[in-house]
């Protein structure tokens, strides 16, 4: 995907242009929302719906200034952070369940599986807001976590003239501007324009990033009861690969965090991004509509980088504790998915007794691609030379002190996976009380591998149900009781470096909770406990990049409590707090690299304790409206690298953010986030591929409205 810069910045200057025409509009006027509902879950509110659901609507991501979703994120505490592949992409745990860590952490986008490929980080320019859907999600969705599935919700258009601006400058040289423009024609057609570009330094020494996308919205009603919506996703991405920093002998800390331990050299990797989202709604009447819906994403990274050599044979830095052997790879990863989804959803009575149901059927068809090449530094010796094992001082890092090396075949593999679903779901009202959730989803998976260097390949099929159970008490208009059991089933995807496939993934999930209002309802609060079980669970393979290993089972229980809404004086509040403890379950040895997983080991990079506050109140001041808020994070310690008893430190990290609404159309933005300026580390993979978090850092931004 190729999006000419000039491009994007002439959309920008054109929607700062309708912002400053439109800036003395009077827009009394109420925005139209079309009304669509949840897509593929039906109509149910949340109090009536036997799982946590947390809402992470646009009002916080502004507040705080948030651009990515990985940072939208963190204001859940049941979502832990996972290597995030250099900062090139997404990757994260629910309720302390990870996915392949192969590949990025999938998530729906608009109720359809879109984030499965290798696009880069998701920018938040183009979300309304972030659904965590905690618990088993699986009877309706099909491939996911048991702990939950993450549902962005993007901006559509709407019968609506409105128009939006940002532009913002930050610490580091980090530059952005997004403009966000909504055009109607009567109530027949709409379309919204979206777009964003922004270009950063870093605190790490030489690391950059350059990010821009594209993201418009078309909206066509056929007839009074039918529309159609189309969705573009245009995203590009260009950023220095980064492992981050490292432990010495387990202890970190001892390396200036700036430190980069690659090589600028290496040029920054790519990630492309091209989706196109079709969906079609119709309303029958009588409490019956039809939703018709299809995707096709197309995905590319390539790139080179310089990164740690994990194997103790070959790293030099054990023996003078300041030289870090490096291997160079060289990546190619494509990914391609289409997906097609159809959802009937209607309610009838039957022996005095109300039914609403759905019922529906999907598609998912996905290739991964890996063309994967990796010069590796020879067993340390005697004889051997710095520049043998491609060495960098990690005190005093000298860049392109050695010719890089080049990078020989390692990996050139293509798995595919095909697979079709059907579902069925009755949620039935047994009295004004009491209502019941009977489904179950059948499945239909093929898993194809092909090893393109040696020509082996292998493929297999597999067919499973799986059912869920969930009922709601209401005992008071405040608080409704419920539970909810469900099974999930997904096809783990790949080989290992052997060809051998794997067996699926079996998930087992429990909850129950309790959902309640305060305050008259102006405080909304969810509190729940979960017990999780995987079987045929993957872990990533160090000695063979791109490749896994089964490690077995794993389980995962705790407790959770959200809170949202109003409190006296007017203050806004969220809060989110988790304890999970997640484990492998059984005895497991990776024979490359000589470490034992034992029943009872956490998994890697889940806190079991977690938080996020936030407190924001606006006021008045004379014509202008100031609002001012603050935030607390705490993340508590966490495995920092499988089979060992290597940890990442908790941190807690503070923020400030405010606004002023100078006039209507006229916004002043500030922030300021890891307020006391604390060392903390985000992610790792090993005691050498840590992620350190950033420093103290501000950001001012000018938002224009109309």
């Amino acid at each position: 995907m190729h999006i000419s810069k000039l491009t994007l910045v002439a959309f920008l200057m054109a929607g700062a242009a309708s912002a400053a025409v439109a800036a003395d509009v009077d827009d009394d006027d109420q925005i139209v929302v079309t009304g669509q509902r949840q897509a593929y879950r039906g109509n149910f509110t949340l109090k009536e719906t036997p799982q946590a659901i947390q809402a992470i609507d646009e009002q916080w991501i502004d507040n705080n200034g948030l651009t990515r979703l990985t940072d939208v994120l963190d204001l859940s505490a049941s979502v832990a952070r996972q290597n995030n592949f250099g900062g090139l992409w997404d990757a994260y745990a629910v309720r302390g369940f990870v996915g392949d860590e192969n590949l990025p952490s999938g998530y729906l986008v608009n109720g359809f599986n879109g984030g499965r490929g290798f696009g880069g980080t998701r920018d938040a320019a183009g979300i309304e807001r972030v659904e965590v859907l905690k618990g088993p999600n699986a009877a309706l969705f099909g491939r996911g976590e048991p702990g939950g599935t993450i549902n962005i919700v993007t901006k559509r258009a709407d019968f609506a003239n409105r128009g939006r601006l940002n532009l913002l400058a930050g610490s580091f040289d980090r530059q952005r501007a997004d403009a966000d423009i909504n055009i109607a024609s009567g109530e027949t057609a709409a379309i919204r324009l979206i777009g964003f570009y922004e270009d950063a330094g870093s605190f790490r020494e030489t690391v950059r990033s350059n990010r821009f996308g594209f993201l418009p919205s078309v909206l066509v009603r056929l007839g009074a009861d039918t529309s159609l919506t189309y969705d573009l996703e245009l995203s590009r991405t260009e950023a220095d690969f980064d492992r981050g920093t490292l432990a010495i002998g387990g202890v970190l800390g001892l390396v200036p965090r700036e430190n980069f331990l690659g090589e600028p050299g290496d040029g920054p990797v790519e990630a492309d991004a091209t989706g196109h989202q079709l969906q079609l709604q119709h309303d029958f009447g009588d409490g019956w509509s039809l939703l018709l819906g299809t995707q096709y994403r197309k995905t590319r990274l390539e790139g080179l980088s310089t990164e740690a050599e994990l194997a103790g044979g070959r790293q030099r830095l054990g023996r003078d504790g300041r030289s870090l052997s490096r291997q160079r790879r060289s990546r190619l990863y494509e990914g391609e998915h289409f997906v097609v989804r159809g959802e009937v959803a209607g309610r009838f009575e039957t022996a005095g007794l109300l039914h609403r149901v759905l019922i529906g059927a999907d598609y998912d068809s996905f290739d991964n691609s890996q063309l994967f090449l990796r010069f590796r530094p020879p067993v340390v010796g005697a004889a051997t030379t710095p520049a043998q094992t491609n060495d960098i001082d990690i005190f005093s890092p000298v860049y392109g002190r050695f010719p890089l090396p080049t990078p020989g075949p390692q990996t050139d593999r293509l798995d595919q996976q095909r697979a079709f679903g059907a579902y069925v779901q009755d949620q039935i009202t047994l009295s004004d009380r009491v209502q019941v959730r009977l489904g179950g989803r059948f499945d239909s998976f093929e898993v194809k591998t092909l090893n393109r260097a040696s020509g082996a390949s292998n493929q297999r099929t597999y067919k499973r149900f799986s059912p869920q159970a969930g009922i709601v008490f209401e005992a008071s208009d405040a608080v409704s009781l419920y539970a909810a059991y469900g099974q999930g089933f997904r096809a783990n995807l790949g080989a290992t470096e052997a060809g051998t496939l794997f067996d699926p993934e079996i998930s087992k999930a429990a909850e129950v909770g309790a959902k309640f209002g305060l305050l008259d309802d102006a405080l909304q609060g969810t509190i729940s406990l979960f017990s999780l079980t995987k079987s045929n669970v993957l872990a990533a393979d160090p000695g063979n990049p791109g490749f896994s290993l089964p490690i077995g089972q794993a389980r995962s229980r705790g407790f959770e409590l959200d809170l949202t809404g109003k409190l006296p004086g007017d203050f806004d509040l969220w809060f989110s707090y988790a304890y999970v403890d997640a484990e492998a379950r059984n005895d497991v040895a990776d024979l490359n690299f000589g470490f034992a997983i034992r029943a009872g080991d956490p998994l890697l990079n889940i806190p079991r304790h977690s938080l996020s506050l936030q407190l924001a109140k606006s006021v008045d001041i004379g014509t202008m409206r100031l609002m001012l808020g603050g935030g607390v994070q705490h993340v508590g310690e966490r495995l920092g690298a499988t089979g060992t008893s290597f940890t990442l430190p908790d941190y807690t990290l503070a923020r400030l953010f405010a606004s002023l609404a100078i006039t209507r159309n006229i916004e002043v933005f500030a922030d300021v986030t890891n307020l006391f300026n604390t060392t903390w580390y985000s992610n790792s993979f090993n005691d050498l591929w840590v992620q350190p978090g950033a420093p103290r850092a501000g950001s001012v931004a000018l938002r224009l409205r109309y």
